[in-house]
């Protein structure tokens, strides 16, 4: 994450700038951190990892519940790794915290490339930062569970982002299709009870029974991320006019994820309001 700064960077927003040196070494392992303000006003800091070599990039921070959120994308397998550990409820039965895991299709252009994640630096650290755009929230039905055991041919990354969650690791059927096209072994797939092949599974919000089986609803949200360059232009003495990357720009996104719990307890924080 070193490199000379065009002349022209220093006259950008105090945000971002990407350094255009390539790092030394045949591929660039790189950690920035930023603090980024929630919803509530609270402020976290969130951890940004780019690793070149390995096509990936990772994002982690806590969310004002507690929650400990991570993002790992995995541009080689196009797949997105999406981790919660959530603090559990003591007083209720639960363990200190419940590790949950969502896999879903990773697509062009949803986050910056990880050798552009790698050469990330920012002016001032101290900055609290806010997404300049905020992209619609994505509602998902996890109808599929992914064997652990299996998963490192989808993504050589399941097997350390969800070790906590081997019994908690969903996807998407229409994900699943795309990746069984590219060859990847079905068998580590469940389809898991719909609501429509079970008509008194309930939303675990309206279950009175925390024994019973439900279709579990969890929200969660990266609140800042690098989701496109930005490019400026420059002319020479010539007059030819050429493009170069001069920074980033930042989003904030939010996903809910419903997916089927064996029993209620899994799913204590969707309660009916």
């Amino acid at each position: 994450m070193r490199g000379p700064l065009a002349p022209r960077l220093p006259a950008l927003p105090a945000l971002l700038w990407l350094a255009l040196a390539p790092l030394p070494g045949p591929a660039a392992r790189a950690e920035l951190r930023v603090r980024v303000r929630l919803p509530g006003g609270q402020v976290t800091e969130e951890s940004l990892q780019a690793d070149s070599g390995a096509d990936c990039v990772s994002l982690e921070l806590r969310a004002a519940d507690g929650a400990l959120v991570t993002l790992t994308a995995d541009f080689r397998q196009e797949v997105k790794i999406f981790r919660a550990l959530i603090l559990g409820e003591l007083e209720r039965g639960q363990s200190q915290f419940q590790a949950l895991c969502f896999v879903t299709r990773l697509h062009r252009n949803e986050i910056i490339p990880s050798e552009s994640m790698a050469k990330l630096r920012q002016k001032n650290p101290r900055t609290v930062r806010q997404a300049e755009e905020v992209r619609g929230l994505e509602h998902l039905s996890m109808d599929v569970a992914v064997n652990f055991s299996k998963a490192a041919q989808l993504s050589s990354h399941i097997h350390n982002v969800c070790a906590e969650a081997k019994e908690a690791i969903y996807t998407r059927e229409e994900d699943v299709k795309f990746w069984l096209e590219k060859g990847v072994d079905g068998s580590m797939f469940e389809v898991l009870p719909q609501g429509s092949d079970v008509p008194e599974l309930q939303r675990c919000r309206l279950c009175q029974d925390r024994w019973k089986p439900c279709i579990c609803s969890y929200s969660l949200s990266i609140e800042w991320y690098p989701c496109m360059l930005k490019y400026c232009r420059s002319r020479d003495a010539a007059g030819k006019v050429s493009s170069y990357k001069c920074g980033i720009r930042s989003c904030q996104k939010g996903y809910t994820f419903d997916y089927y719990v064996p029993q209620k307890q899994l799913c204590l924080w969707d309660e009916e309001t």
